[in-house]
């Protein structure tokens, strides 16, 4: 066997083996199903500890179930990113000096996917070097021929049936991107802002802004100055007392004069501000809501690029709107209108994905409405047909669904699905007639089939210019990749999914949505399971980010620790409960955890002849077993049972923590130094063949390259078998259990008896004996049944307490030195000849003041009636429990300082 474990060979052996082998790959059909898809990454993206957490969730659950015989599927694919790529690209082309419109809308497309052919292929790269079992063979991308099918499909249906519109309404709008956002693509920021409070003259009145306030003019605050040019009304509460006289008059706009009403209004809270507020519906959505509600003019007053129109005045038309802002307020000031600013801190929007501040302006737009499709959705969860782990999610997703509004999935970008809605010709100045069809030629049918419009032709039908939402194709994700809208045999049988695996922040962008899709269009919920992990931040728990310089690169640490190593090491530091913490040293659990298997397996190789897999466990009986042989024994089939049943509840984190106590603690510290002196090295190693195999099979899921390479240098596996598709251990059968002995009281015998020897190495340590120095042992047993069974082991007890004599017995007297007390009764040690009496005099003297002023203050606090009357119970008790608990050390101690006197 090789001396050392090369990581970087293994990684780069095993996963081509296993990728052209098909080990990866499951037909539908035999088996019970486990189906996953993975949460596609943006094609424009690179690895980052996000996915590598999230992917080595999935990943140990799809090894798990592969190895326990399930019929495994776990989808990969990209996200075509429409946002994203689409900046890429042209970033790129920026720096040719080119601009989008300078080579139109079909070679700026074809340009688009000359990149994803080019660089698209990144971030698949980089999954394969984290190890992941995904089926390559069936990759989807949100943007291939089928996935495009499906979108088509859905927008048609969703149209037909009324769930689908186009409509006049107030959206997020980011100028740096040129279009649409939804609500849940808006990122809101504290932001340190201010109140602007303005004078709007009243109607006829000759003092306007230097009069009366509420008489000749009103007050109101506003956030955003630059929308001033867009205000088509004032608004007050209708039992506001106050503003009742000029409810019905008018008001002039600052700067420019022109009159607009004052409305009364629910909307308006009397108690904030002033009670009066300006209303704009084309740039703020409450606004929006009472402009219809009264009749009011929606003036839009920006560019799609964030600059002023012409409706914003000559002076303003160009500017760019923060630019505007300040002009506008130096031209308040100047006119008197200016009251006064305050400091104000609010949240502001910013998209999601060029980080820009994002504006409300009314748009016309595509939009779903959501209600009717959450309603069953959130019934599916409700009735427990998918439940999400841990369950708090559900609460979360229930908000968030109960109170969902319509979703605008319009962009106005290049790169995306188009939406599939074609305009009829109509004469200039009236609304163009629109048909909605999967194809273009049957758009032209459903166009013919139009009374006066039978000889339309194909080149009359213009198709809508924006595209649809990533999210629109991500939202069929689950049915979409397994072939839909076609009956294929993946859907049918991986259809519901079993497993979904995301993370927090993605709940409402995409969990929710695909809960809504999947029950609209295929009748059941897609996931039966919904297990949301927290999110990866660095030490100081803040989020990773290229602005913080906090990132830590996933490859990177695959190259410095290997892929096991990350995996292992985010498996055992990440709980669903909570977000994960990190650091690079964190990631060194798992390369010294990779090097304590070789070196074990090593050991095993060496005392096996290089071949433990030729060794059995046949044929022998209880009597040819140790205490350590049966102890072992037990552990492993702890370990298989327990690590079956941690996985089933999706406890990650405790399953990474048993089976590195089995590995680690169990087989290494324990039985590999008991094995060295074993009184029957063959059944020793034939048990240590055993559990070890078992011991990878075990850790397989979590660390994948390292358990393949051991299994087949130590003749575990043939040259055309792999360890992912050998059986998970499930443990030993009740009569193999029987036949070896193998019960609880031996295996706490074995626990109690090492923890007596950590015992004795915590007293040499608090002693300061070096570790080299033999000394004297004594063992008082707490009974002589304990010491005639631990007689046996007096060898071995002997070796590893590095003791030059031991003593044995079931003595109650307590010794003048420093002992443990244990399951199996006191350890001492003798400290003659070992330590300096004067220095230890003292020590022991320190420890007793220390502890004779705790006791005095407990005695104090429990005489005092009012404490024991009105403190809890429990208190109580710890507080005499600790009492009695020094008055033993100090019991001890006195005795230690007889011996040193």
């Amino acid at each position: 066997m090789d001396k050392h474990y090369d990581a970087k060979a293994a990684e780069a052996k095993w996963y081509p083996i296993w990728e052209s082998k098909g080990y990866f790959h499951d037909e539908p059909g035999k088996g019970k199903p486990y189906s996953v898809v993975i949460p596609p990454p943006n094609v424009t993206g690179i690895l980052h500890m996000g996915h590598a957490l999230n992917q080595t969730i999935q990943d140990i659950l799809v090894r798990w179930h592969r190895m326990c015989g399930d019929n495994t599927l776990w989808l990969p694919g990209t996200d075509h990113a429409g946002i994203a790529t689409q900046n890429v690209v042209e970033k790129a082309l920026r720096k040719e000096g080119k601009r989008r419109q300078d080579l139109g809308r079909e070679a700026f497309v074809a340009r688009v996917w000359e990149w994803k052919k080019q660089y698209g292929g990144t971030i698949v790269h980089q999954q394969r070097m984290l190890g992941n079992s995904t089926d390559w063979q069936r990759e989807r991308f949100t943007f291939d021929e089928g996935c495009s099918r499906a979108v088509a499909k859905v927008f048609t249906q969703l149209y037909d049936e009324g769930l689908v519109y186009k409509g006049n309404y107030i959206v997020n709008w980011c100028p740096r991107c040129g279009t649409a956002l939804a609500n849940d693509e808006v990122e809101h920021e504290p932001n340190k802002g201010h109140l602007w409070y303005l004078r709007y003259p009243v109607e006829g009145s000759e003092k306007g802004v230097k009069g009366v306030r509420d008489v000749d003019y009103v007050l109101l605050a506003t956030t955003r100055p630059e929308t001033l040019p867009g205000d088509t009304a004032v608004a007050v509460n209708p039992k506001d007392e106050r503003y009742a006289p000029l409810v019905g008059r008018n008001v002039l706009l600052p700067l420019s004069d022109r009159p607009i009403p004052v409305i009364s209004d629910d909307y308006v809270e009397k108690e904030f501000g002033t009670g009066i507020v300006k209303i704009t519906p084309a740039h703020d959505p409450n606004d929006f809501l009472v402009g219809k509600r009264h009749g009011l003019a929606e003036i839009d007053i920006m560019n799609d690029d964030g600059t002023m129109n012409a409706k914003a005045g000559a002076k303003y038309a160009g500017m760019d709107r923060f630019k505007c802002r300040e002009a506008i307020v130096a031209d308040l000031e100047a006119g008197g209108y200016l009251d006064h600013i305050e400091d104000y801190d609010n949240q502001v929007g910013h998209c999601y994905r060029c980080h820009e501040i994002v504006d409300s302006r009314l748009s016309k737009q595509w939009f779903v409405k959501m209600k009717p499709l959450a309603e069953p959705a959130i019934a599916a969860v409700k009735s427990g047909e998918t439940r999400f782990v841990p369950e708090r999610w559900s609460k979360i997703y229930y908000n968030w669904m109960e109170n969902i509004q319509d979703w605008c999935i319009s962009r106005q970008l290049w790169w995306g699905h188009r939406i599939p809605a074609y305009y009829l010709p109509a004469a200039k100045g009236e609304e163009p007639r629109v048909v909605v069809a999967e194809t273009p030629e049957a758009a032209l049918a459903k166009a013919r089939a139009l009374p006066g419009f039978e000889n339309v032709t194909a080149a009359d039908l213009k198709q809508d210019e924006d595209v649809l939402d990533t999210w629109f194709s991500s939202w069929l994700w689950p049915f979409s990749t397994l072939g839909w809208p076609e009956k294929t045999k993946d859907l049918e049988y991986y259809y519901p999914t079993t497993d979904l695996v995301t993370a927090q922040d993605i709940i409402f962008f995409w969990v929710a949505r695909m809960m809504m899709a999947g029950i609209h269009f295929m009748g059941k919920p897609p996931f039966k399971n919904i297990i949301i992990h927290g999110i990866v931040r660095d030490a100081q728990g803040r989020k990773m980010s290229k602005s913080l310089g906090n990132s830590l690169d996933p490859l990177e640490l695959i190259n410095l620790y290997s892929a096991d190593a990350l995996r292992f090491s985010i498996a055992l530091i990440t709980s669903l409960d909570c977000d994960t913490k990190v650091n690079k040293e964190k990631f060194e659990i798992g390369r010294n955890f990779t090097t304590k298997i070789w070196n074990a397996a090593k050991f095993l190789a060496m005392n096996t002849g290089d071949n433990p897999a030729a060794t059995t466990l046949n044929g022998i009986a209880a009597a040819d077993l140790t205490a350590d042989e049966k102890h072992i024994l037990y552990a492993t089939d702890l370990a298989c049972r327990k690590q079956s049943e941690i996985l089933s509840q999706y406890r990650i984190q405790d399953g990474a923590l048993a089976i590195y106590d089995f590995i680690w603690t169990q087989i290494c510290d324990g039985y590999v130094e008991y094995a060295k002196d074993a009184p029957n090295k063959d059944v020793a190693f034939a048990v240590l063949a055993d559990v070890f195999y078992k011991a990878l099979r075990l850790l397989h899921p979590y660390m994948p390259f390292v358990t393949e390479e051991a299994a087949h240098q130590l003749g575990y596996l043939g040259e055309n078998e792999t360890i992912m598709r050998a059986p998970f251990p499930t443990g030993y059968t009740d009569e193999a259990k029987s036949a070896w002995g193998l019960t609880a009281d031996v295996y706490d015998f074995v626990n109690a008896k090492r923890a007596m020897i950590t015992d004795l190495r915590a007293l040499r340590a608090e002693y300061k004996v070096p570790p080299a120095k033999f000394v004297d042992v004594t063992i008082h047993c707490r009974d002589a049944a304990t010491a005639a069974r631990l007689a046996p082991e007096y060898d071995s007890l002997k070796k590893a307490m590095r003791a030059q004599s031991l003593v044995i017995d079931a003595e109650t007297t307590e010794l003048a030195m420093p002992g443990k007390l244990g399951a199996l009764g006191t350890v001492y040690l003798s400290l003659e000849g070992l330590v300096d009496k004067a220095a230890e005099a003292k020590r022991i003297a320190g420890e007793l003041a220390k502890l004779q002023g705790f006791i005095k203050s407990a005695e104090a606090k429990l005489a005092n009636a009012n404490f024991t009357a009105h403190a809890p119970a429990a208190v109580v008790a710890e507080a005499q429990r600790k009492l009695q608990e020094n008055r033993d050390k100090v019991s001890q101690l006195e005795k230690l300082a007889k011996l040193f006197a």
